[in-house]
């Protein structure tokens, strides 16, 4: 059991960290923590403490510190939705990255010393300075709520800079109990820093049950979204910072996730109760949730859409272009195209280059494997869960068929736009919606950027293993087949200059809300909804290129009264999710969140066999990983034992 003195001390260190270092919005710095605790005390050196909140400028630097702990969801590395799943595969035994997210996906999940541990901020990154502890991250904001809010504090700031600061912090308080709370269950709600002579009783908090979580969280995000400004007007210094969108669009996120099977009346987490017997989990299903959530997501589209946002379509290209081209870059540009309107928040603090040479393969033999690394592998599942160019799944489509993928056909002239006239790929990759080929790379397909100008045919992908997109690095290579171009922003260049032009990463796009809004309404008033919930799921089709859903399945699906079903439809809403949402890391929460996870998580893992050499051993399914997946334990993250240990009000989750 630590001591109060080392605490203190230690606490004391890491606010010297904060003080003394410079801050600017656009380069958010991580602070490294000295401490593993999950909750610190407020340390008694008061001179120091004050000091941070005399003047404007100081009382500035704190509030960056609190933005500092936004998790790097724009690295691969950091990005637990991105590897953690069944979605993208990378070479074994770290041979190119140490991801722990990983180690989820490959079942190796522990409780001592856990893996992508953000209550305690271990097992994050490569280094010991890659750490992000939440809890820390929520003792930074109770300190600068504390001072901020006291209005003989900080007396050169104006007060409508104060309530907008104030509201900003309550957002990032809120927002990070909402990604503890997605990974651990119920967690302890820190409301207030502990002080300095806090008894072991106030110390020692216990977690508590998710719907009062839920409630006080909301209450949060709401007082945030009155002080919040509608949009960020100083677009040089601000962007980054959160807006009313913003703290309306995390509320929804929340409740959609609180009105979802993992946490609305889960029957596993009967019995999981705090140390004094009160109940963590609700066992009776609330349907009221789910239109609580639309509500909310509703709200938030409003919000969104009033100040600015909307649907991206990429409409200032200087040169001539295909609409196949122009589809694709409307696909990948909504993610990749910097502060673009689609993007109700983005995150400048976690930055892209890395990722994308980890996602993307080389396009000539004069391009290096380090240059281009391909390490992030789509998985053959990730390929088959597109759409067919008729807009539905290809197990549904009459008009299609997909039987032996290790068949191979020849792209014809009404291909050349997708795959190279004349070459011979699986007949998988024939006949996908305009997603897939944007979206995907893979053997004989076409990489459309800038540099191609109007010849969008120019860069093509060959990757059998002799070839230059080939596996034959002894680090960096692919192991499925499948690439990830949807992460590319189409400047990247292998040119002079910088090789990728970085965005800050989108944590939330209007897309995203859209299809929160319309699962959220279909759950909440059924088949009573469907006009509206259909409005809202075909703005993004259409965008993809795509009909409705009513033509779509009307016409070409052998289920095609599907949509007019409320359980249809869910089953419509959740593969249009994963497919618009695909690999931006939302996909493995959406999953866990619907308790598919025990069939999607059981499964192989497969690919082509990236050591072929002809078309005859390329084009062979190999398997690359059996993934497993315990249930109910695996739904949520063990805390650290030696927490547990500190903390004896704590209890483990299931299984663990």
């Amino acid at each position: 059991m630590k001591t109060k003195k080392n605490i203190v001390n230690k606490s004391f260190h890491k606010l010297q960290k904060v003080f003394g270092a410079s801050m600017v919005i656009l380069c958010l710095f991580s602070l490294e923590s000295c401490e593993n605790s999950f909750l610190d005390v407020v340390p008694d050196n008061i001179t120091t403490l004050e000091s941070a909140f005399k003047l404007r400028n100081e009382a500035k630097k704190y509030l960056y510190t609190c933005y500092a702990y936004i998790p790097k969801n724009g690295d691969g590395v950091y990005n637990i939705g991105m590897l953690a799943g069944d979605e993208t595969w990378i070479p074994p035994n770290r041979a190119a990255i140490t991801s722990f997210a990983f180690n989820i996906a490959t079942g190796t999940q522990r409780k001592a010393e856990t893996y992508m541990n953000a209550w305690e901020g271990n097992y994050q990154g490569a280094g010991p300075g890659d750490r992000y502890p939440l809890y820390d991250g929520i003792r930074h904001c109770n300190v600068f709520l504390e001072n901020v809010e006291d209005r003989t504090k900080v007396p050169d700031l104006q007060e409508g800079e104060r309530l907008r600061w104030i509201a900003e912090v309550k957002f990032l308080k809120a927002y990070y109990h909402y990604y503890l709370m997605r990974m651990y269950g119920p967690i302890p709600v820190v409301r207030v820093n502990v002080p300095i002579d806090a008894s072991n009783d106030q110390i020692q908090v216990a977690r508590e049950p998710i719907d009062s979580t839920v409630d006080y969280l909301v209450s949060l995000l709401d007082e945030a979204a009155v002080a919040l400004p509608p949009m960020i007007t100083d677009r040089l210094n601000e962007l980054g910072r959160v807006t009313k969108p913003v703290a309306l669009g995390m509320k929804a996120e929340l409740l959609l996730m609180a009105a979802s099977p993992l946490f609305n009346g889960n029957a596993d987490m009967v019995g999981l109760n705090a140390k004094d017997g009160t109940p963590l989990f609700n066992p009776v299903y609330d349907a009221t949730k789910w239109k609580r959530a639309a509500n909310a997501a509703k709200e938030a589209i409003d919000a969104a859409e009033a100040n600015g946002h909307k649907i991206f379509y990429k409409n200032n290209v200087a040169f001539t272009i295909s609409q196949t081209a122009k589809t694709k870059l409307n696909i990948t540009q909504a993610v990749t195209e910097p502060w673009n309107d689609e993007v109700i928040w983005a995150n400048p603090n976690s930055r892209t280059y890395e990722l994308q040479r980890l996602c993307m393969m080389p396009l000539a033999s004069t391009v290096s494997h380090s240059q281009a690394r391909k390490v992030f592998s789509p998985t053959l599942e990730s390929a088959t869960n597109f759409y067919t160019k008729n807009g539905v799944p290809i197990e549904e489509d009459k008009t299609l068929t997909f039987g032996d993928i290790t068949e191979l056909k020849e792209a014809t002239t009404a291909d050349k736009f997708n795959i190279k006239e004349g070459y011979r790929t699986s007949i998988l990759n024939f006949n996908r919606e305009p997603r897939f080929y944007a979206d995907l790379g893979f053997d004989g397909a076409i990489f459309y950027k800038s540099s191609s100008g109007s010849d969008e045919t120019k860069e093509v992908i060959r990757a059998k293993y002799q070839d230059y997109a080939g596996s034959a690095d002894a680090f960096d290579f692919n192991v499925t087949g499948y690439y990830i171009k949807k992460l590319i922003n189409w400047d990247q260049t292998f040119g002079g200059g910088t090789m990728y032009k970085e965005y800050a990463w989108p944590e939330l796009r209007l897309a995203d809300l859209y299809l929160m809004y319309a699962e959220a309404l279909n759950e909440a008033d059924g088949t009573a909804a469907t006009t509206e919930v259909l409005k809202y799921v075909d703005l993004i089709r259409t965008r993809a290129g795509l009909s409705g859903v009513v033509d779509s399945w009307t016409n070409f699906s052998n289920n095609p009264a599907k949509y007019t079903t409320k359980d249809g439809m869910r089953e419509i809403i959740h593969r249009e999710r994963s497919i618009e949402m695909a690999f931006e890391g939302k996909n493995y929460w959406d999953i866990r969140r619907w308790k598919k996870a025990t069939q999607e998580f059981n499964e192989p893992i497969k690919g082509w066999n990236v050591y072929g050499i002809t078309e005859a051993n390329y084009y062979q399914v190999v398997t690359l990983s059996q993934q497993r997946f315990v249930a109910p334990r695996d739904y949520f993250w063990p805390i650290e034992e030696t927490t547990l240990i500190r903390n004896p009000n704590l209890i483990q989750n299931p299984g663990w």
